[in-house]
């Protein structure tokens, strides 16, 4: 049993989000998995084929687009579970366009989820870790935040912003205990990446220097590490797991 049993997770039911929450379940955590309500049918079907009962994890649908939604959440999460020990900040969308043809909505919704999710889901939560004088947050980012990708200027902005984002708060939680962390992921072997055509897929796979995606699996490890008590003297790290993509 983890020593901090409790982390709330957004997305946590997606491709990387499913191997997060199982990897923290596996750790010891109680893990609260936030989706959105629109996707309420779809969480449902996750949760049951996971086998999950509510003493490892609840399903908690949350809008992390909506401000004052997810305070009201939030607070009723800590009301009743008296403290989040680790947050980790996984929701996100892709809306993939080049820029010259990218619409408003396409750079807005990327904007809102990616990077407006980050006030809206840890500013509830910051101040009750920092009374508490312990707390994990680690931010998802991606490879495409550090080395930017052709028709993903919105995703690549907000992945970039989450490393901003991450260092400035670990600033404000270094001294009481708080640290705040990103990885920044490669390509990633979840099934909307699989989806791609085989074509497409193999170019990619063909410029990462070990040839091959990343699983969930080894993403939800660096999570499970940084939100580790062993993890107590990282703060205001991105820690790259992309296969050496970024030295090319």
């Amino acid at each position: 049993m983890a020593a901090n049993n409790v982390a709330l997770v957004t997305g946590g039911n997606g491709g990387i989000g499913s191997a997060i929450t199982r990897r923290l379940v596996s750790d010891g955590f109680r893990v609260i998995v936030a989706y959105s309500p629109a996707e309420e049918s779809a969480a449902q079907k996750w949760y049951r084929a996971e086998e999950y009962s509510e003493k490892d994890v609840i399903l908690l649908p949350m809008d992390v687009t909506d401000t004052n939604g997810c305070e009201r959440s939030i607070n009723k999460i800590l009301a009743t579970e008296k403290y989040i020990d680790v947050l980790v900040n996984n929701a996100g969308i892709t809306r993939d366009a080049a820029f010259k043809k990218m619409s408003a909505s396409q750079w807005v919704d990327v904007i809102n989820v990616n990077i407006n999710s980050l006030f809206n889901v840890t500013r509830p939560l910051f101040p009750a870790m920092c009374e508490r004088g312990y707390g994990r947050i680690i931010n998802i980012s991606s490879v495409n935040g550090l080395k930017g990708q052709f028709g993903q200027v919105n995703y690549s902005t907000s992945k970039a912003g989450v490393i901003g984002f991450t260092k400035a708060l670990a600033a404000e939680g270094a001294k009481v205990g708080v640290t705040v962390n990103a990885i920044a992921p490669g390509y990633t072997g979840t099934p909307m990446v699989e989806a791609m055509k085989p074509d497409v897929l193999a170019a990619i796979t063909e410029e990462i220097p070990v040839r091959r995606l990343a699983t969930p699996d080894e993403i939800a490890a660096a999570v499970s590490f940084l939100a580790s008590r062993e993890a107590a003297y990282i703060t205001g790290e991105t820690l790259s797991v992309n296969g050496g993509l970024y030295m090319r």
